[in-house]
């Protein structure tokens, strides 16, 4: 077998093999798609084919709509060329259960996919189609950013405020813009851009960027006056929250699918580093909670799981998974998971001191400043990231791709709950004691030098060229004082979201992380006295 819209003909092989197929007709969805397309999705990643893809097919499979999704690619268009075209935009989404059982299932529900950079013309096509509803984003946090790691805006980006919506743009968000500048000029179409990202207001970034071009390409008469009255009145940017775990292609699952009878199932990198295959795997449990704010109407999607409700909830459910409830938890095991030699999460979870770390860093330090959402329960979602999630011995995850980005991540991931400790009136900041050594622990990581004193590979992070060169003069068992080091590090806001000494913490981060420097085994030693 072989995943193409000719092999899924033979319904029956891919039943004996185990593997659920569409229960639509998916020559049908692609021609009702491309006539009047209602969803395009920007960033053609695992989590996108393991969720929204997955979302949509169940509306498909119930009847309920006949379009389906259409997927571009800007950043690294090999994927399309590699992991989508080749196998007729089809993929196999593999659930990992923490029982050990396992759901193979193809998701079908992909009308087309497209490169930014060569099908541009075919997006704006599908721009100015009235019958769009809504543009979705799994871009990461970076794909935002119009600034560089001094926070100056881009050279590139500064380029293309200059050059208008209408030059050869290379920016995600001023490709964006421009498309939506046409369909301004078609008719000033109501439209909802929505953030998918896993990352804290993550439509209000979203519009930042997009009416920044709006603002500049109108400010210098590159266009009309009122298409910064459309990005502001007509163009809507709802909140989401989104979770699913979802790492890269596992060798045991391509095995797995091979030992069905799958053929063609190999992985491969793009000349980007993407690691790509014509599957995915991900665990069971899965949340996308979106501001019900869509003035084109949308899809259904409440009758396949998404929870749909204002803009206040969606921000108490983002701040409860993303500051407290899980990404916290995962930052906190992957820069210990790193320095102590793991490369699987499951495997941390094995050792009660890493346990014990999570623990109290979410039910003790991050639940007492958690607002309740209402439609989830903060302390049963962390049993459930601590008691299922993390530890499914199944789920081929990671510490090293949770490393990634940190430096993005820490203002929100600890930044907020330090906040709002200083904020509080019943709560000291200097409570706070194992938050500051999962700090500490990341800037000993990013000395790239484990607990036993080996070398290894520090995880990609747009800021860690200018860290490493500030901590590049400390050596593992050479004793400090460190803070000459630190103090330019712990004092920056744009890393920590506020000035940790101001906060009366720059001294505990110090102080850990002296502990850590002290010499082979002392981050296992420091673990197990800060959690006891």
């Amino acid at each position: 077998m072989r995943l193409s819209n000719l092999t899924l003909q033979d319904k029956e092989q891919w039943v004996k093999a185990g593997i659920e197929l569409p229960a639509f007709d998916r020559e049908a969805m692609i021609t009702a798609t491309k006539e009047a397309p209602e969803w395009v999705h920007f960033g053609a990643g695992n989590i996108f084919r393991a969720f929204p893809a997955a979302l949509q097919q169940k509306l498909l499979d119930a009847g309920l709509t006949k379009t389906g999704i259409i997927v571009a690619e800007g950043y690294d268009g090999e994927i399309i060329d590699k992991a989508y075209r080749p196998f007729d935009d089809l993929c196999i989404a593999v659930t990992l259960k923490a029982n050990g059982s396992i759901q193979k299932k193809v998701i079908a529900s992909l009308a087309e996919s497209l490169r930014v950079d060569s099908d541009f013309e075919r997006l704006k096509a599908i721009f100015k189609a009235p019958s769009l509803r809504m543009v979705s984003f799994t871009i990461t946090e970076k794909g935002y950013s119009l600034s560089g790691p001094g926070g100056k805006i881009t050279p590139q980006v500064e380029a293309e405020f200059a050059a208008g919506p209408d030059a050869h743009l290379q920016n995600p968000i001023a490709t964006l813009s421009s498309l939506c500048y046409e369909r301004y000029k078609a008719g000033k179409l109501p439209l909802a851009l929505v953030s998918m990202d896993n990352c804290s207001h993550n439509g209000d970034k979203l519009f930042a960027a997009v009416d920044a071009f709006a603002a500049e390409w109108t400010k210098r008469g590159l266009a009309e006056l009122g298409f910064l009255d459309y990005i502001h009145n007509t163009v809507s940017f709802p909140l989401s929250m989104i979770d699913k775990i979802t790492p890269q292609p596992d060798e045991s699952v391509r095995q797995t699918l091979i030992s069905a009878g799958i053929e063609d199932m190999a992985g491969t990198r793009t000349a980007k580093n993407t690691y790509v295959a014509p599957f995915v795997n991900a665990e069971e449990a899965e949340y996308l909670v979106i501001e019900d704010k869509f003035p084109a109407g949308r899809p259904p999607l409440e009758k396949a799981g998404v929870l749909f409700t204002d803009r206040e909830t969606v921000d108490k459910v983002e701040k409860m998974k993303v500051c407290t409830c899980l990404n916290p938890l995962h930052t906190a095991l992957a820069v210990f998971g790193c320095l102590l030699g793991y490369t699987k999460i499951s495997e941390e979870m094995k050792n009660s001191d890493l346990v014990r770390l999570v623990e109290i860093i979410g039910y003790k330090e991050g639940l007492p400043v958690v607002v309740d959402p209402g439609i989830l329960s903060p302390r049963k979602f962390i049993d459930e990231v601590l008691q299922v999630r993390i530890p499914n011995p199944f789920m081929p995850d990671t510490p090293q791709r949770i490393a990634t980005d940190t430096s993005q991540k820490i203002p929100i991931r600890f930044g907020e709950t330090i906040k709002a400790y200083l904020a509080s009136s019943s709560l000291k900041v200097d409570e706070l004691k194992l938050i500051p050594l999962a700090l500490a622990a990341w800037l000993r990581y990013l000395l790239g030098i484990d607990d036993e004193g080996k070398p290894f590979t520090v995880s990609p992070d747009p800021l860690y060229e200018t860290l490493s060169q500030s901590l590049s003069g400390l050596q593992l068992g050479k004793a400090g004082p460190f803070h000459d080091t630190l103090a330019p590090i712990l004092s920056d806001k744009r890393i920590f979201a506020v000035d940790l000494y101001e906060a009366g913490l720059g001294q505990t981060v110090e102080a850990y992380f002296a502990e850590l420097m002290a010499g082979p085994g002392a981050v296992a030693a420091t673990l197990k006295r800060a959690v006891a």
